[in-house]
């Protein structure tokens, strides 16, 4: 019998995404498929992104969804939030509504993340992620690009 390989674990552990933390996520369409095209598809995954955050607790800096990708940049309300339970909730509500509404669209299986030590890297983590469309040749302005939101400001006085 074939020795068993188990995917090496490369997350931290669930409780360094407790608290007041600021952490950034990185969520694929299963290979690289486009999606993010149209308004009503941004709008649902919009939607049910920012009912796991009221749930979790959580607040969003930035989110911008790409055709194939969404880079949220989370942050954690209070010492209850969870934002590593958030994005879990997200994947889950819109991988439902995938499976019921776009059958042949699905997340990639895990994500990327990183979480930000020092405050000040907050403003450029919010530029870094605004301007993806723009270094994606999407825009030449990342104001111009419609799929993106922050539950925190007001991103037409963003600079």
């Amino acid at each position: 019998m074939g020795k068993i390989i188990r995917e090496k674990h490369h997350r931290l552990e669930e409780e360094f995404y407790r608290g007041c933390k600021i952490v950034s996520f990185t969520v694929c369409v299963k290979n690289r498929a486009t999606f993010f095209v149209a308004e009503d598809r941004f709008r649902r995954c919009e939607l049910l992104l920012l009912e796991a955050l009221k749930e979790f607790e959580s607040e969003a800096e930035v989110y911008v969804f790409m055709p194939e990708h969404a880079h949220l940049l989370l942050r954690g309300k209070n010492e209850t939030s969870d934002v590593l339970k958030a994005v879990k909730s997200f994947k889950q509500r819109t991988g439902f509504w995938l499976y019921q509404n776009h059958l042949s669209v699905r997340w990639q299986k895990d994500f990327y993340d990183h979480i930000l030590r020092k405050e000040e890297e907050v403003a450029k983590h919010i530029r870094y992620i605004l301007n993806n469309p723009v270094r994606a040749n999407l825009v030449e302005g990342w104001k111009e690009y419609p799929f993106k939101g922050s539950t925190i400001h007001n991103l037409n006085e963003w600079n």
